[in-house]
């Protein structure tokens, strides 16, 4: 059921159709969604909040405790409880309770932003009912409203002129470069649609135009509508800018501009080139002598286990050879014939050369979590995390892959409400890891499941997938760095065996544990058990 069905569905019924005795199934599939609900009477009185309510709130009182309420009443109880965060008003309560509640008195129904205490913030959005009360949507927009400010920094540093438009062609952000391009502040352009924007460009004579301006608007309109494409502007200042359109997977479109005025940026951007490619290079040798070090004292501090040393230099070996030959090789083709290519080729060159550096990075910082942990000295930041969100979390990293893959990850035997008290980049590695095995080793049509659940004052955080499993002979060895069996080996290119072993050691050093099962041919089950915050 969409979002607008269940508003008219919530508008129609009302209070009496959310009743348990009277409607106990919808009630139930509101619980379910990760959005807030709530329904206020004519007089601003709730007389309805779904489950998700006292998620979004964790301070205040039960939503069961808070019918019949004025929503005036709900705006001070956030403020005393101390959910809001103190910018959102600014010290000025009483303004800030009138903006909040001109959703409601005056039909204001634009979202409203409000920044909570815990750094969340929380979106509202209202409408109006048939009997002359109202709806309220509350929803975490935390990431997104972070995504969005990390993009406006992003796209400020860049050197080309750089623009955002939705998915109905209005401007939703560009960087100075584009306003100074086009002679207008950002402020005056955000909102504006695209057609209207270049209209005025070519008006105000922003750039130049040969021949008919209507016919060259249609151009410019034609390739602004297709999936990429790219063309030559001039401006009267004498500056020529290659321009380039492409969709975005929402229905959007991003515009970018390039000053072509000579051939002195292709230059610069070569030599730049060639020197990140030269210390790429003198890092991943002096990373290959680490390493090779590493394995040394592998070799002298555990002389006894022959196998183990035996299976770490062969992993070794074709972890680090993939990723540095591609690195010296494609470093080395440019360093020589670095005047036969163009842009394009020497960014695809230095695309395959970082996700090599990239792999290699990777494998070497989880050496050295191991090699810390190992040695006592790594040191863990503890504080209150919510698992369950965690989970959720994880659940949206891996939904690209899982989707494409064709596999579905199911987080809805996750309750709200489950604590640990551990370090949060320790414990979204953990989860993330463990996800990643899970949906990497998932034929097409599987499901992985995600579970969180409470006992014995400990949470308990599984990952189950329906995959080929694991046989019973290679369960405990998996666990041991550089293994890897059981579920096909053309399935490890992306790692060197090291994950279990580091979302062992990391469970057992926040007072918990790992433990697997499966069997060949019934799928793989990861279990964390974590200290429950007291």
């Amino acid at each position: 059921m969409g979002l607008a069905k269940v508003q008219n569905v919530l508008a129609a019924q009302h209070a009496r159709a959310i009743d348990e005795a009277a409607s106990p199934a919808l009630a139930e599939a509101l619980d379910c969604l990760r959005v807030a609900i709530t329904i206020f009477d004519s007089g601003q009185r709730l007389s309805y909040a779904n489950q998700h309510f006292d998620y979004v709130f964790r301070s205040l009182p039960r939503r069961v405790t808070l019918i019949g309420k004025r929503y005036e009443e709900l705006l001070r109880l956030e403020i005393d409880s101390g959910e809001i965060a103190d910018e959102a008003h600014g010290g000025d309560v009483e303004g800030f309770i009138a903006r909040r509640r001109a959703q409601l008195t005056d039909g204001d129904f634009h979202p409203f932003d409000v920044p909570l205490a815990d750094g969340r913030i929380v979106e509202i959005k209202s409408r109006r009912t048939p009997d002359g009360g109202w709806i309220a949507l509350w929803s975490d927009v935390t990431l997104a409203r972070h995504a969005t400010s990390r993009l406006e920094k992003a796209i400020e540093l860049s050197a080309d002129a750089f623009a955002f438009f939705d998915r109905n062609d209005r401007l939703v952000v560009c960087n100075q470069e584009f306003s100074a391009l086009y002679g207008r502040p950002q402020q005056q352009m955000c909102g504006l649609e695209f057609e209207k924007l270049v209209a005025d460009a070519i008006r105000r004579q922003r750039v130049v135009v040969e021949g008919d301006k209507d016919a060259w608007l249609r151009r410019r309109l034609d390739l602004h509508n297709s999936p990429a494409g790219a063309m030559t502007i001039e401006t009267f200042s004498g500056k020529a800018y290659l321009l380039r359109d492409r969709k975005t997977k929402g229905g959007g479109r991003v515009t970018i501009l390039t000053d072509v005025t000579d051939e002195r940026r292709v230059e610069t951007a070569l030599g730049q080139t060639k020197l990140a490619l030269e210390t790429s290079r003198n890092e991943a040798q002096r990373q290959a002598t680490y390493l090779a070090d590493l394995t040394r004292r592998l070799d002298v501090v555990r002389n006894e286990a022959d196998t183990t040393k035996k299976t770490l230099l062969r992993s070794m070996s074709h972890e680090l050879k993939t990723p540095l030959n591609a690195i010296l090789g494609f470093s080395d083709l440019l360093a020589q014939t670095a005047e036969r290519f163009g842009p394009e080729q020497v960014r695809e060159y230095a695309g395959l050369i970082h996700a090599g550096g990239r792999n290699l990075l990777r494998l070497i910082n989880q050496i050295l979590d191991l090699t810390k942990i190992a040695g006592g000295k790594f040191e863990l930041q503890r504080k209150r995390l919510d698992a369950s969100g965690a989970m959720w979390l994880a659940r949206e990293a891996f939904a690209e892959q899982a989707q494409a893959k064709g596999v579905t990850v199911d987080a809805q035997r996750c309750p709200t409400g489950l604590l640990v008290d551990a370090d949060e980049a320790a414990f979204e590695q953990m989860l993330h890891q463990l996800v990643d095995n899970a949906v990497a080793f998932t034929q097409a049509g599987g499901t992985v499941t995600l579970t969180a659940e409470r006992v014995n004052r400990r949470v308990r955080l599984k990952v189950a997938d329906n995959g080929p499993g694991v046989a019973a002979d290679d369960l405990q060895r998996i666990l041991e760095p550089f293994e890897q069996a059981g579920r096909g080996t053309d399935n490890h290119t992306g790692g060197g065996g090291l994950g279990l072993t580091l979302v062992k050691a990391f469970a057992e050093l926040h007072g918990g544990c790992l433990r697997i099962s499966s069997q060949e041919g019934r799928g793989f089950e990861a279990t964390i058990e974590l200290p429950e915050v007291g």
